[in-house]
């Protein structure tokens, strides 16, 4: 999809520095859990553009992606005070990393739980079986997390070393692995730690 206005439904807090924006769906928009979007703005006179992947299940009415505000940052806090009304410029889907109706394991780190959280929902909802393991000492999406693992998810959350997380769940479907690229390496690390081989992950790597 080239450059659209797409409508702002709603901004709400869903941890420390975090919010979520669900966006109205265009025609034509087809997306997956674990594709991303780039999103264009004009903030103080000069345009800005920042990826973000997919936090929703599904795009049937809308779409939420998940975004980390950075107080100093370009884009960030200027999406963070967008209210419902409110228009951004929404380009894609992009990536080739995302949910193939599977079992899944979800390595999140940070920002990566936007991602994981909706492809876990999916999948569950799917009827496959889902686990997540993120990594973060101050937690987003503790909500959606908490009706994953009520819903039959195996839910790990830790602020530590993820070899014993990932031992826990290892072998229990596709790894996808959603972060940054420190976050990446040791998930790979933990995987091939676990007996699993690290290059049949999935990694959306976020730089």
């Amino acid at each position: 999809m080239d450059a659209t206005q797409v409508t702002v439904r709603e901004v709400r807090s869903v941890g420390t520095d975090t919010v979520a924006l669900e966006l109205e769906t265009p025609d034509g928009f087809d997306a997956k859990p674990g594709q991303f979007v780039l999103l264009r703005a004009t903030v103080d006179g000069e345009e800005v553009s920042r990826h973000y992947t997919l936090s929703s299940p599904d795009v049937e009415d809308t779409f939420e992606i998940t975004v980390g505000v950075d107080p100093d940052g370009d884009l960030s806090p200027w999406l963070a005070d967008l209210d419902a009304g409110d228009e951004v410029s929404v380009e894609g889907p992009f990536g080739t990393v995302f949910y193939e109706d599977e079992d899944v394991v979800l390595l999140a780190g940070g920002p990566g739980v936007g991602p994981a959280v909706g492809m876990g929902e999916r999948a569950l909802a799917d009827g496959h079986d889902v686990a997540i393991v993120y990594q973060d000492d101050s937690p987003a999406h503790e909500e959606r997390l908490a009706e994953l693992s009520a819903g039959g998810a195996t839910v790990v959350v830790t602020d530590g070393n993820l070899d014993e997380a990932v031992a826990e769940v290892a072998g229990g479907g596709q790894v996808y692995v959603f972060g940054f690229r420190e976050f990446a390496d040791d998930s790979l690390a933990a995987v091939e730690a676990a007996g699993g081989d690290p290059d049949d992950a999935k990694v959306e790597n976020f730089g």
